[in-house]
């Protein structure tokens, strides 16, 4: 039988694993998850509109000496990402629920290695080009997240955000960019780690190709 929306939520709200709104741990938690909350100084690796985690969980198996941290903002979501994390008994995953453009709230300054964007919403409509996880703004904020050097990394299906994602790293000269319009038929396939979340999955079984891109700070 499925959960209700209420049962999953207040799953959430005792679930150590998921960092919301309410939550003491939620206000303290910029500039300090390394010691108060994972314990270590491991990388802490970002996927953004995570949702159920299909990355964070994926990348969690493979570096165990990593942290990975998944954002949304939709509870059911994590509350799927969650239980599978505590199921396979991951101790180097959180998730966060909230906004994305609210996120410098919970970080520092350098305070994550790595990001991922996997297959956002594409927003098509032309006044909705600032609410893009890859507009320009979002991605002055996350690099401002970020220490020199690091990577982000995009993938997507859609042809349309794909193009308006690279015509606006190009135009701003993003270090060491590399691309493919068909992943896999590409040589960049082993910087995706073998992961595919559950909408890439559906695009290839549609038939449609995927798109990667990669750049550092």
């Amino acid at each position: 039988m499925a959960r209700s929306k209420l049962a999953k939520f207040k799953e959430i709200a005792e679930s150590a694993l998921v960092l919301e709104t309410g939550k003491p741990i939620f206000e303290e938690i910029k500039g300090n998850w390394h010691f108060h909350y994972f314990k270590n100084n491991h990388p802490i690796i970002l996927e953004v509109g995570c949702g159920k985690g299909d990355y964070t969980i994926g990348m969690a198996n493979l570096f165990p000496n990593k942290n990975f941290i998944g954002v949304d903002i939709k509870g059911s979501r994590l509350w799927k990402g969650s239980r599978l994390a505590q199921e396979q008994g991951l101790t180097n995953v959180a998730f966060l629920r909230n906004f994305i453009e609210q996120i410098p709230d919970q970080f520092a300054p350098g305070e994550i290695s790595e990001i991922w964007i996997t297959f956002p919403d594409p927003r098509p409509k032309k006044g909705d080009e600032k609410k893009r996880l890859t507009s320009a703004r979002y991605l002055n904020m996350y690099e401002s997240l970020l220490n020199p050097g690091s990577l982000i990394h995009f993938k997507t299906d859609d042809l349309d955000l794909f193009e308006y994602t690279l015509e606006i790293l190009q135009m701003r000269e993003a270090k060491n960019l590399k691309f493919s319009f068909d992943l896999y038929t590409s040589d960049l396939q082993h910087h995706t780690l073998g992961i595919q979340t559950t909408y890439e999955k559906r695009f290839l079984a549609e038939g449609k190709t995927i798109k990667y891109l990669q750049y550092t700070t």
